[in-house]
């Protein structure tokens, strides 16, 4: 089992890292994907799957949902309606485009947060204020049970 409270922990030693287009180095550099990828190897081990090379519009064009295909594939879906830190969330950015953007749930002082990185901002801890909330399209646990 992994603890949420490690989760999260550990997700919060990525803030600062540089974002860095298809990268996942703690202090390095790391996209959103990245930063999920690097808690993945910290927390759980070896990734499950080579990632191929993405451009940063992923999918967009082909509208194909690789992003969430593979979240699908490799987390534990939950409802929509869950609330709990260290849930991967996935957000789609415009109406009828692909899911391309994640973070994991977060909360400070009693507001719920979501950890993410992008593009001139690295990882940060943002909140998941109403806007954000409505683009979420998905919510998953890491594998190996969560507590």
């Amino acid at each position: 089992m992994i603890s949420r409270h490690d989760l999260l922990t550990e997700t919060r030693r990525w803030i600062g890292t540089p974002y860095r287009h298809q990268a996942s180095t703690l202090g390095i550099g790391a996209d959103c994907l990245g930063l999920i990828r690097g808690v993945w190897r910290n927390i759980i081990g070896q990734e499950p799957e080579t990632i191929p090379a993405y451009t940063a519009d992923w999918s967009e064009p082909s509208g194909k949902e690789v992003l969430l295909i593979a979240a699908c594939r490799w987390l534990v879906p939950k409802p929509l309606t869950s609330v709990e830190v260290a849930e991967v969330i996935v957000f789609r950015m415009r109406d009828g485009g692909v899911a391309k953007h994640l973070g994991i749930t977060a909360e400070s002082n009693g507001h719920p947060t979501f950890l993410h990185s992008y593009t001139d901002h690295g990882v940060v801890e943002s909140s998941l204020s109403g806007p954000w909330q409505r683009k979420i399209i998905a919510r998953f646990d890491f594998p190996h049970g969560v507590k």
